[in-house]
């Protein structure tokens, strides 16, 4: 049991604004490296092999790319294989839920933060695209919380893919020509740092307030805190600065307040990637009515996100279904990802 007061940082302003300017030195030299070497055509190209969720073959990469892998492929030195796997088999119990709750609660909760998101806005993917890129989520999320991923290789091979995909959206938004630097870097270390908390700590937040609707067992602290340990290496791998990587709950509290207050407003690209969001999940459910499922997404998003965020988001007005039991199978979330 965790029942001893936790030592906290602070997030300061000062330090968050600093970071806001930071984007990912190593996978953006890599970036860098390609479009000298072969222009945008290369970078189009490489972005084509990094999207591409089954083939971790690099033989036809550049070295560049190849010697990345190879350098960052490492875990941190206080990555704790035992809590990674403590916290994985969390995940695995409570799978149905966390899927849920990343698609009702942590998605829109990242859409908040009104400068980050002009990013996944100005790149189109996500907007256009919105249903590939929930299975290739919800396909990530599956094998880092899957030890046989783990045990290959894999799990690495992908977030490093991640990281280099961040770098590669950054480099297309810098040279847009649309751009604003008010903004901050573009996908920088604050909405980064923000991101996994979203994977984490607001999964946690979500499985509260689900035990507390439903009269069933909360979480312990344990499984918690171990998984907030397994993300925060997912974190480190995908390239957050380990100084906004929370070493606790506490910690991931008092971040997650912080980046609330600096960076969340009502935003036309966070109202669009929700509605983008949305109609993904819809389309993507084969259980009701498309717009039977929109609104039942809808209703959970403005169960977990309070009226005040949804509102900024535009959100509709729906219900907010209270037979959370057999939600799950009625709204899945991350549909064919491959079996834990």
């Amino acid at each position: 049991m965790l029942t001893r007061i936790k030592s906290s940082r602070t997030f300061s302003d000062a330090l968050l604004s600093r970071y806001r300017q930071q984007g990912d030195e190593p996978a953006d030299a890599v970036i860098a490296a390609v479009v000298d070497d072969s222009g945008s055509v290369g970078l189009r190209r490489l972005m084509g092999w990094l999207t591409d969720t089954r083939d971790f073959a690099l033989d036809e990469q550049p070295a560049v790319v190849q010697s990345f892998f190879v350098n960052y492929a490492n875990l941190p030195l206080w990555a704790d294989p035992e809590r990674m796997q403590h916290g994985m088999a969390f995940f695995r119990k409570q799978a149905g839920l966390i899927g849920l709750t990343l698609g009702c609660f942590s998605l829109p909760y990242c859409y908040l933060g009104a400068n980050g998101a002009q990013v996944l806005w100005l790149t189109e993917r996500i907007k256009n695209d919105t249903s590939r890129r929930l299975q290739e989520t919800g396909e990530w999320v599956f094998a880092v919380n899957n030890p046989k991923e783990w045990a290959s290789g894999q799990a690495i091979a992908r977030t490093l893919k991640i990281r280099l995909i961040h770098a590669g959206a950054r480099w297309f938004s810098l040279h847009s020509g649309r751009w604003n630097d008010a903004w901050g870097m573009p996908v920088n270390q604050e909405d980064m740092a923000g991101t996994n908390l979203a994977f984490s700590y607001i999964v946690l937040r979500g499985l509260r307030q689900i035990g507390k609707s439903l009269a069933t067992q909360l979480p312990t602290e344990q499984d918690e805190e171990e998984y907030l340990h397994h993300i925060n290496v997912i974190g480190y791998l995908n390239g957050v600065a380990e100084e906004l990587l929370p070493q606790n709950l506490r910690e991931a509290y008092r971040l997650d307040q912080t980046i609330a207050q600096r960076q969340f407003a009502p935003s036309e690209a966070g109202a669009g990637l929700t509605k983008a969001l949305l109609n993904a999940i819809a389309a993507v459910s084969k259980q009701d009515r498309p717009e039977s499922v929109r609104n039942l997404a809808a209703g959970e998003m403005r169960f977990f996100l309070g009226d005040q965020y949804a509102d900024w988001l535009a959100v509709p007005k729906a219900p907010v279904e209270t037979r959370l039991a057999g939600l799950v199978n009625r709204l899945p979330i991350f549909p064919n990802t491959f079996p834990l």
